[in-house]
């Protein structure tokens, strides 16, 4: 036979024998307390600070017109836009048209794009930036107030600059 005393089998045995039917209850109030300290520790540790930041954080729609895992496949793809902000992350490419914190406004961008022969995605996003934030929302409110398609992409191509400008150097 080759199998340790101590395996996890004989430990219940052994604790069944000493405490009998109590040890369901010693069990019980150790999962309780495991659990209470890992609720304890989100709550008031760093799942505290998680949760701050999250409510510091601001929803956005990215229009997404591809992700890819080749450059030279990328700028071939892209040459035809006039606009367009590229991030790398995780190996990946991703090109985005558009950012906004209206969903109106990003299903105008993609009328327009679809019009233009892109598909575009639209990826929603947290981020945490006041300046950009309040940027984005008065971008918003100038996109709503025309109906001009050249002039909403002229500011959509001002918020990709923002964008760039505010929160890619972070």
């Amino acid at each position: 036979m080759n199998h340790a005393f101590f395996s996890t089998k004989n430990v219940f045995f052994l604790c069944y024998i000493v405490f009998g039917d109590s040890m369901k209850k010693i069990i019980r109030c150790l999962l309780f307390v495991l659990l209470g300290y890992v609720i304890g520790e989100f709550f008031f540790g760093d799942g505290r600070r998680y949760i701050e930041k999250l409510q510091m954080m601001d929803h956005y729609y990215f229009l997404l017109e591809g992700v890819y895992s080749d450059k030279d496949l990328l700028q071939r793809d892209i040459r035809n836009l006039s606009q367009k902000v590229v991030d790398y992350q995780e190996n990946q490419y991703y090109v985005y048209v558009g950012i906004t914190r209206d969903k109106e406004v990003a299903e105008v961008l993609r009328s327009i794009y679809k019009k233009m022969g892109f598909q575009i995605y639209q990826k929603e996003k947290m981020l945490s930036s006041s300046e950009f934030s309040e940027n984005v929302r008065q971008f918003d409110l100038l996109i709503k107030e025309t109906e001009d398609e050249d002039q909403i992409l002229t500011i959509e191509r001002v918020v990709l600059a923002n964008y760039e400008e505010i929160l890619k150097k972070q």
